[in-house]
């Protein structure tokens, strides 16, 4: 079968190459860049991003080097001089440990304030699995990234990295995709499926005929990376309303480097060297009390702009990353939206390449990214004119969450770290990949439905143990939560109880499954059954051994029967001929 084209070697286009291939699929990725950029990358330290921790989970389970990050010990939100907000994280190996006694801090040094935080701070750490420790973000540079992903990709042999290929016709057909390129290695490609994930200016967008709506320039930032010696190493900061300057966020680097960012009046003025210095030098000596010895390293301004394209898929052709999106107002990431893309499409790829696949679980792609990514433009354009202009905390509890007993700063802090209403993993609540009823038996466990699983210890019937998540990527899993099998020997509980019924029943799902146990999952009682998709969201959660409900499940998680043909795109013809052709403009 001819491979997976895979358009743009940005982070999403090799994230998405390098977890096809951990499925043995072959992959051919179309570079525009000549060959002699490689190794000459653009080394931007103002250009960097922040995952979350599922994330860069995702990039290691791929055998992705993320060293050249570092992961916080913590998060202040400050507003004026007062700490409003901490969130304690999980320390990195080698680190002091979130949680431990700092020296005390004052009013000039207010990021070194006592872990007990000042009156009115608000403790907003997390609890996950059982550690009780929130994980911290990942922040790297993007350029480091996309250098660790080429070296990940370098050990796979079915994958192809073509340099110099600028995709110009793209065709389609019942049984594949035809796309040519110009450039020095200009020529015609086959293809299985096809995915554009060449940006925002995206030409398999524009040959798709995809509509890409949106608002330009929703918000503007000011960057510099700079090294210095702050008051709170290891420790990210939002700072809202300073005394002097503007609002302010830094962010740890590796190696005492820190990057900072303004967000920028909407007028669209002209940012200056020397008014970015003042910036630079205003939060500076407002942090340590006189502005420090620091280098700066790199400067830049940016625009955040939010749209969304009309369709995703076509046919046998796909967009993911900037191609499909952008967003990343008040915090939120796009990048990591973007592999969050790949990780949901490449095993939907993976089991169509391999075994044929409905229009069901592809179109699913669509329907469940497009509708996370949807979410978190509603949110934030509910809530930006309300955080940035002047109606104040009462216009957004009034308009945005009713109710509610949080600031606008725990609105950002949340955005800032992956979670809340403006960047929580999606819960996909109406994913066609689920059974058109619950199951009977069907139980309520800690996650809801459609929501990511929590990270818990599990053992697999081999004796091997490992948490949870480190088992994505792969085939369906199964989890049966056996409390007590850990002091028995695993000869004993392999023959026991509901483990034979439950092997039997598992061996004969419709796609291949992965049987776990585990001594405990949030809100499950003993002998619950939880049915979990390759990326880690819950299918249904069954009480005991129900063979029928599970072959359900695992059928509903795969879309159903397979189809022998992908559907065309709306408005075009059903037979063998081509379905779609567009050629770019040059």
């Amino acid at each position: 079968m001819d491979p997976v084209i895979v358009v743009g070697a940005g982070p999403v286009g090799l994230t998405l190459a390098l977890a096809l291939a951990r499925y043995e699929v072959p992959v051919t990725v179309l570079d525009e860049a000549p060959p002699e950029s490689l190794g000459q990358e653009d080394r931007r330290l103002a250009r960097t991003a922040v995952l979350r921790p599922e994330t860069a989970a995702l990039l290691e389970r791929l055998g992705c080097a993320t060293t050249e990050g570092t992961r916080w010990t913590g998060w202040r939100t400050m507003r004026r001089r007062a700490e409003v907000a901490r969130v304690r994280f999980a320390a990195p190996p080698g680190s002091v440990k979130a949680g431990e006694e700092e020296e005390p801090g004052t009013a000039e040094n207010p990021g070194a304030d006592e872990d007990r935080g000042a009156p009115g701070t608000t403790d907003v750490t997390g609890v996950t699995g059982v550690t009780g420790e929130e994980p911290s973000p990942l922040h790297l540079p993007q350029y480091a990234l996309t250098r660790e992903l080429r070296a990940a990709l370098g050990h796979e042999a079915d994958v192809r990295i073509i340099q110099n290929s600028r995709l110009t016709v793209l065709k389609q057909d019942s049984s594949g995709v035809t796309a040519h390129t110009s450039g020095d290695n200009g020529t015609l490609w086959r293809a299985s499926y096809l995915v554009g994930c060449d940006g925002a200016r995206s030409v398999v967008r524009k040959l798709l005929g995809a509509r890409f709506p949106g608002r330009t320039a929703v918000e503007r930032y000011a960057v510099a990376a700079l090294r210095a010696e702050l008051p709170w190493p290891g420790e990210a900061l939002l700072h809202r309303s300073p005394p002097r300057g503007g609002e302010v966020t830094a962010r740890p680097l590796p190696d005492g480097v820190w990057r900072l960012d303004w967000p920028l009046p909407p007028d669209g003025q002209l940012v200056t060297p020397d008014a970015l210095l003042a910036r630079v030098r205003d939060a500076l000596s407002l942090w340590c009390g006189e502005v420090p010895a620091y280098d700066l390293l790199d400067t830049g301004v940016h625009a955040v702009h939010h749209r969304l394209a009309r369709r995703w898929r076509s046919g046998r052709a796909f967009l993911a990353g900037d191609a499909a999106h952008l967003l990343g107002a008040l915090g939120t990431q796009g990048l990591d939206e973007g592999l969050r893309d790949a990780e949901n499409l490449a095993w939907k790829l993976a089991l169509a390449w391999h075994h044929g696949a409905s229009d069901v679980l592809l179109d699913s792609y669509q329907a469940e990214r497009r509708e996370a990514i949807a979410a978190r433009l509603r949110a934030a354009d509910r809530t930006l004119p309300t955080v940035r202009g002047e109606g104040g905390w009462r216009t957004v509890r009034r308009t945005v969450l009713p109710g509610a007993a949080r600031s606008h700063d725990l609105l950002l802090t949340d955005g800032h770290l992956g979670r809340g209403m403006l960047a929580a993993p999606h819960v996909h609540s109406r994913t066609p990949l689920a059974p058109a009823g619950p199951p009977a038996g069907s139980v309520l466990v800690g996650t809801a439905v459609g929501a990511p699983v929590v990270d818990v210890p599990v053992t697999a019937p081999d004796g091997s143990e490992t948490g949870l998540r480190d088992r994505l990527g792969g085939d369906l899993l199964v989890v049966l939560v056996a409390p007590g099998t850990g002091v028995w020997e695993r000869r004993h509980w392999l023959g026991a109880g509901l483990m034979p019924r439950l092997a039997a029943a598992v061996s004969a799902l419709p796609m291949r499954a992965e049987l776990l146990v585990t001594e405990g999952y949030p809100g499950a009682d003993a002998h619950t059954v939880l049915v979990v998709r390759p990326d880690g969201h819950l299918v249904a959660a069954l009480a005991g051994v129900r063979p029928a409900e599970l072959y359900a499940c695992a059928d509903a998680a795969r879309g159903g029967a397979t189809a022998t043909a992908v559907t065309a795109p709306e408005g075009t013809g059903r037979s063998g001929n081509a379905i779609s052709e567009a050629t770019a403009n040059r």
